[in-house]
Order: C-alpha cells, then sequence, then structure tokens
C-alpha cells in the first residue's frame, strides 16, 4: 500500500490472480497492479506510471477478447474492481456507475432501488468500463437501444501534453466543451483516451428528480423458449432454409416501430459435432398479442425447412429479473481459451454465405463442440439512433454476429485459430475474407475485438479495421485523441491512432 493506493507486485499471492482476465490465451506480467478506490487514487497511479515512463493498461472485467490489457509490453495494470458503487447522483439527475462494476451488479441494483435498466449483456462478470465504452449491446436492445444511448455522462481520467494527469467529466449537453470526449465514449471502445472511472446514465428526454423515470424499465415478465434442429436431420438444403428463413424475418421486422421490438432472439448454429442448431427467444408479455406473434416468429422461421424443432425448453413465462441472463451460452469459463470475431449484416445472410457457413459447420475433420455462430436479432430501436450521434455507427443492421470457440489444452491454439478464421473467411470470401460495410454487410463490433482485422492475411478486403469497426466515425474519434491522449498513453493493438497531423 502507497499513500492509500493499493498495491500487488510479483511477492504477493494476489500477483498470479490478477494478472490475467477470463481468456487464458493472455496472461501478464506487469511489475505491479494498481487497485485503486477513488478517483483520485487513478489519477495518483496514472500520473506516476507516466512519470516513470512505464506503459499502462486498464482492467475493468477482464472480458477482453484480446491482449489489449495483458501485453508483454505493460508494466502497470490499474485494475478497477474496487471501484463498484452504484448510486443516484442528484446533482446530475443521473444513475452513477463506477467503472468497476459489472453487468451483474448493475441490473441487480438498479432493478431493485428504482425498477429501471439498462439494454445491457447476458454475462454478468463482463466489466461496465469496457462494455459501455464499446456500445454496449444485450437483449433488451432492440427495445431500447444500446447502452450508450442512456449515457449521460462519464469521468475519465487523461494525460494532457505536459504530461499532468487529471480528471475530466464530459457530458452529452451540447454546450459542454468536453461534449467530444462523452461521444468517444458512446461506441469508440476502451484503452484509448483515458481511464473511465464513473458512468452517469439518464435517457434522453427523461425529466424530474426520480431515479424510478430517468431510464426504462424492464418488462415486468418474458416469454421464453428454447428450440432445436439435430444436424443429422439438417440436409444443406434445410439449413439453408433455415437460415435464409431467420434472415428474411429480421429483415421484416428490425425497424424501430416493430411489434417485435419486444422480441430478442438468437440463432446459433454450432459445430456439426455439438449436434444441433439452437435457436433461443425471449418476449415482452407486456406486447399486445406477445404470445401470438411469438407463435408467428417461430412459424416464420421453421417455414419449409421439413424439421420439426425439439423443444428444448418448452415456451413458458417468467419474471424478466430472472431471465435477463437468459437466453446465452457465452458464459464464458474463466479457465478456457478463446477466439472470438463479429460481423453486422445490413441484409440476412446469402445463399453464398449460408453455403460457405454450411461447409465449415459440416467439415467431418473438425469435431471440436465448442464452436458456435451466434446470430442475434438487431435492430429495432438501436436503428432510431443515427450513425453519427454516437461514435457505435452501425445504425441500420438487422443482424449482429459473434463468432467464437473455447478449449483448454494449450496444445490445441493452431487448430483452433485455424479453423475459426477458415470458417470466418469462408463466409465472407466475395469481400476480401471480412464483413466489409455494403448493402448486404456492415463491418465489425470492438467489444468483440479481432486482431485478424489488421493483419493483410485475413483481411485482404483493402478496407482498414478502424473503418470495419467505425467507418465514417473514425477521423473524429482521432480528434478526441489527439485532444485528450497526445502523447499515446493509452494504447493497445487495436486502439485509436492520432491522426498524421499530430
Amino acid at each position: 500500500r502507497r499513500a492509500g493506493l493499493l498495491t500487488v507486485t510479483a511477492r504477493d499471492v494476489r500477483y498470479s490472480g490478477l494478472t490475467s482476465g477470463q481468456n487464458q490465451l493472455f496472461k501478464s506480467n506487469p511489475e505491479c497492479i494498481r487497485l485503486p478506490r477513488t478517483t483520485e487514487q487513478v489519477v495518483q497511479a496514472v500520473q506516476e506510471a507516466v512519470r516513470t515512463g512505464k506503459r499502462l493498461s486498464v482492467r475493468g472485467g477482464g472480458h477482453c477478447y484480446e491482449n489489449f490489457v495483458d501485453h508483454p509490453d505493460v508494466k502497470v495494470i490499474i485494475d478497477m474492481a474496487d471501484m463498484r458503487q452504484v448510486d443516484y447522483d442528484p446533482q446530475r439527475r443521473a444513475i452513477m456507475v463506477e467503472g468497476g462494476a459489472t453487468l451483474g451488479e448493475v441490473y441487480h441494483t438498479i432493478f431493485r432501488r428504482w425498477g429501471v435498466t439498462l439494454p445491457g449483456g447476458a454475462c454478468y462478470t463482463v466489466g461496465v468500463g469496457g462494455h459501455v465504452s464499446g456500445g454496449g449491446y444485450g437483449n433488451l436492445s432492440r427495445l431500447h437501444g444500446l447502452v450508450v444511448d442512456h449515457l449521460y455522462a462519464v469521468e475519465v481520467v487523461v494525460v494532457d501534453p505536459d504530461g499532468r494527469a487529471r480528471a475530466v467529466v464530459a457530458t452529452r449537453e451540447a454546450d459542454d466543451p468536453h461534449r467530444d470526449l462523452w461521444w468517444a465514449h458512446t461506441g469508440g471502445g476502451g484503452g484509448s483516451f483515458g481511464v473511465v472511472t464513473r458512468y452517469w446514465f439518464r435517457t434522453p428526454g427523461a425529466t424530474g428528480t426520480d431515479p424510478s423515470a430517468l431510464l426504462p424499465a424492464p418488462p415486468s415478465d418474458v416469454f421464453v423458449v428454447w428450440l432445436r434442429w439435430p444436424w443429422e436431420k439438417l440436409t444443406e438444403t434445410r439449413f439453408t432454409r433455415l437460415v435464409r428463413n431467420y434472415g428474411t424475418w429480421t429483415e421484416q421486422n428490425s425497424s424501430p416501430t416493430s411489434p417485435y421490438k419486444g422480441l430478442t432472439a438468437r440463432l446459433e448454429p454450432a459445430a456439426k459435432a455439438a449436434g444441433s442448431v439452437l435457436l433461443s427467444v425471449q418476449m415482452d408479455t407486456a406486447v399486445p398479442n406477445a404470445r401470438g406473434l411469438l407463435l408467428d416468429f417461430l412459424d416464420a422461421v421453421n417455414d419449409g425447412v421439413g424439421v420439426t424443432p425439439e423443444e428444448y425448453q418448452e415456451l413458458h413465462q417468467l419474471p424478466w429479473m430472472q431471465a435477463t441472463g437468459w437466453p446465452g451460452f457465452w458464459m464464458s469459463n474463466p479457465t478456457d481459451r478463446y477466439k472470438y470475431k463479429s460481423s453486422y449484416q445490413r441484409k440476412g445472410l446469402t445463399d453464398e454465405q449460408i453455403g460457405g457457413l454450411h461447409r465449415v459447420l459440416t467439415d467431418s475433420d473438425y469435431d471440436h463442440p465448442a464452436f458456435v455462430v451466434s446470430i442475434a436479432a438487431h435492430g429495432g430501436q438501436v436503428n432510431a439512433v443515427g450513425p453519427t450521434e454516437t461514435a457505435q455507427p452501425h445504425r441500420d443492421t438487422v443482424l449482429k454476429l459473434l463468432w467464437g470457440t473455447s478449449w483448454a489444452n494449450p496444445g490445441d491454439d493452431t487448430r483452433q485459430f485455424d479453423y475459426i478464421r477458415r470458417a470466418f473467411s469462408t463466409v465472407y470470401a466475395s469481400t476480401g475474407g471480412v464483413p466489409v460495410p455494403n448493402a448486404v454487410t456492415d463491418g465489425c463490433y470492438i467489444s468483440y475485438a479481432d486482431g485478424d482485422l489488421t493483419d493483410p492475411r485475413y483481411n485482404a478486403s483493402g478496407v482498414p479495421w478502424h473503418d470495419l469497426y467505425w467507418k465514417g466515425n473514425y477521423p473524429a474519434l482521432q480528434r478526441a485523441k489527439a485532444r485528450y491522449d497526445r502523447t499515446n498513453v493509452f494504447r493497445h493493438a487495436q486502439s485509436i491512432r492520432l491522426p498524421h497531423t499530430v
């Protein structure tokens, strides 16, 4: 402990447990880990790292998909786990969440205290710090938009050009001199501008001082169902029909005015070794004719497939609070190794893309059941926001895909990397192996970070990685970078680059 700031070094029993996150592909060897409890201590930790010339990184929940935190060159990790307070701030009329809180802590606290929620992800152990800065997407996003659509303000510890660390509060108010820093945290990703110590949330247009009226209320109850189609019954024709049906339905039902905004769904084709293709669905029971709409959706997805899906879990009603972490198959095991990729679709997958997906999923040489593509119905209220209103530009899409696999044995690294890369590049072969922004596809999601996008062996599209993530918003993010981190203290393999004029 130094001046109240907890510091863990290699001689401490806690060191090993604090030098890796959820993904055991990455383990760091820093000189120390700092665990601040206040914004002032974050300023102190950053200042000392800058003064001594030591590269730093910041850990929130530890779910980073690449080695942006646990990098060999990092000498100081600032671990935000001790900053987890959630409270109402009457001065800003907003709900304040510290940067080290997890999604589960936030959901439970704000629901129990005020009956409100944020439309974030389904994995409770994900940290708010990185999740929000990347945009924040989850099961309620079709109903209430992205988390950043409710972000009022952010407190960030930045480093001035003269090397002085300080805390800046930036709001979405039009006359705020730091509004560009707020905007950069509405989808620009973590680790580029500073250390997020606090977020404040208030839905645009919300009035008054009652916190129960400042954020959206979740559904009281939801219908939930899982269906599965056994691979043994799915010919290529049947598989194509199933995936095409799902894509067509999302094209027709992903506008902000759709009666299906209250439905979230994930079609999850897994490698054939897993045994089946799954569909998980959740529907707000308060929507008029909710049960009928849900059954119509299921009929539309299975229309003409020729296989009666098995009920993995029959349709039934649950309180939203009990169902909020469901449906989902992405509760990562902190003892495993992982590789992820992402893609957005403006249209359903084309027949060419579906054919490529079928070929790789049914590859008889690949017998690993953990590989899966989670194809989430997107859009709804997400698409009510313009592409430049936040840094997250993907605002006219109908599908959001998370590609992933996990394994335990380091000896399997090459095999697993080769397969997921081949699967992804096969599906997007006609556009250089990645989902370039065009009439059908729309790039990638920074919170599902993928280091392969910077490598011409895997991205032969000619579209740079930053345009896949941010499209036309990237220059504005670079300007914010130049203003708040001109000396590039906060950096990683896919952090915002300083503009060439700096």
